[in-house]
């Protein structure tokens, strides 16, 4: 009878320990939920600052979601660019740019918007270079882990989809298999973000 009731006392005592861990998992899970909110107001107020021309606020904000957040959502990519532009980060905001087109393509709802901004920014960045040296720290998206959005898969910006490099050679163009990306020409989001930092290594 002793033993039956130390077995269900250690029952009991399981089962309070795998609640008490549910509801500490349940816990964390809307802490993240609610700080996400809270940097998802952030971003709508830094978007509200650059269409008033606010840029340094905008900024500001921008970087404050940047700083707090732990996936960059792809949208975010657009606004930051834009703004950058404003700000007279030519190299900034192509880099951010460049990565909003990769990201959504044609498909995406700045898409146009986007490619209008970074041939902008690729101008202006070109003549600021013909001109002087770059002189603003530059905040590179591959410092971030980029969301690549629901699809977790992005077109591989080195062949650019085709899985194929093309190179012009002495006796006509050479085809070569791209050594990043899979036979259909893409990366998974987590291949993408380490192609973005350098250390994506190649298949062969």
């Amino acid at each position: 009878m002793k033993k039956v009731s130390v077995l269900l006392f250690l029952f009991t005592l399981t089962l309070q320990l795998f609640a008490q861990d549910d509801k500490a998992q349940e816990f964390l899970r809307q802490e993240e939920q609610r700080r996400k909110a809270v940097l998802m107001r952030e971003l709508d107020s830094g978007i509200y600052f650059m269409d008033i021309g606010k840029y340094d606020f905008a900024d500001r904000k921008f970087r404050h979601v940047l700083s707090n957040i732990k996936t960059v959502p792809s949208d975010l990519t657009f606004f930051f660019g834009k703004n950058s532009f404003h700000l007279q980060q030519y190299k900034q905001s192509v880099d951010w740019l460049t990565k909003y087109i990769q990201l959504k393509g044609t498909s995406g709802q700045f898409s146009e918007e986007a490619a209008v901004w970074l041939r902008k920014s690729e101008q202006a960045l070109v003549n600021e270079r013909n001109a002087e040296s770059e002189k603003a720290e530059q905040v590179l998206s591959k410092t971030y882990d980029i969301d690549c959005g629901p699809s977790g898969k992005v077109s591989c910006p080195v062949c650019k989809g085709d899985h194929v490099i093309i190179k012009k050679g002495a006796f006509g163009d050479e085809y070569r298999t791209c050594l990043y990306c899979n036979e259909h020409g893409m990366l998974t989001c987590e291949e993408y973000n380490k192609l973005l930092r350098g250390e994506l290594e190649s298949k062969n």
